[in-house]
């Protein structure tokens, strides 16, 4: 029986990678984002690796939207969902909290605190019904240590880093495993993101080191998934070698 794992933000990025890693594993994929065309291709690529894939548009900030896709699953693939990737997430801007925009702090909580919450609510009771599963929540080096100019993407992912640790509390009777990663400095989307398209500041960021891209957390996440059902990795924190805080970097 195909087992299957969902994972959010995965049209690009570390999302894209889990997919493909977790394809290899031979999990059936559930797939969702924002970016409907690159599900679609995305879906192409891994169609002869994965035994099934489903995709979907889906916000995560859409509490509504959230239950009604996973309700609208088939009954064989939310009775054999084994694992959820919590990866939907942004940084959007960089300022000092006085001048902060308002509507991009309310992006990053809305969108990586309270999608995951609405995600994992709607999954967990399938994965309570197994008996079994495994949550790995994408967090963030900023999730444990601040730095200038990243106050509430660095509070929204100290909630998930806390958020994870209850989440292991509260499902241990069920056989539910809840890990977390921490990634470090990582060349994806991430920056191009933070600065609104602005490609110039975006490569700024990793200009004088070698920073972690996306292949690196999948092959993290294929190790936890790996793990034979005694063994539960709580927490990791992957950085750059040449990377040891948030700000503290050996460049070039």
């Amino acid at each position: 029986m195909v087992k299957y794992a969902l994972i959010t933000g995965a049209s690009s990025g570390f999302g894209a990678a889990i997919a493909s890693s977790l394809a290899k594993e031979g999990y059936g994929l559930i797939l969702t984002a924002r970016r409907l065309d690159r599900l679609i291709a995305l879906k192409e690529t891994l169609s002869k690796e994965s035994p099934d894939i489903i995709i979907g548009k889906l916000d995560v900030r859409d509490r509504a939207a959230v239950n009604q896709w996973v309700d609208a699953l088939e009954d064989h693939v939310k009775q054999n969902l084994s694992i959820l990737i919590n990866n939907a997430g942004l940084a959007a801007g960089r300022s000092t909290i006085d001048q902060g925009l308002a509507s991009d702090w309310e992006q990053m909580i809305d969108t990586n605190l309270t999608g995951l919450l609405y995600v994992s609510q709607a999954v967990i009771p399938l994965l309570k019904a197994r008996k079994e599963g495994l949550i790995i929540n994408i967090t963030s080096i900023a999730g444990k240590e601040a730095y200038p100019q990243g106050n509430v993407y660095c509070a929204t992912k100290a909630a998930v880093d806390q958020l994870t640790k209850g989440m292991r509390m509260d499902l241990l009777p069920f056989g539910i495993r809840v890990s977390s990663i921490a990634p470090g400095a990582a060349e994806t989307e991430f920056s191009l993101v933070r600065f609104k398209g602005d490609e110039d500041q975006a490569s700024a960021v990793y200009q004088g080191f070698t920073p972690l891209d996306a292949k690196d957390i999948a092959d993290t996440v294929q190790f936890i998934v790996t793990r034979p059902p005694h063994v539960s990795i709580h927490d990791l924190v992957i950085m750059p070698s040449a990377q040891a805080s948030t700000t503290l970097f050996k460049k070039d």
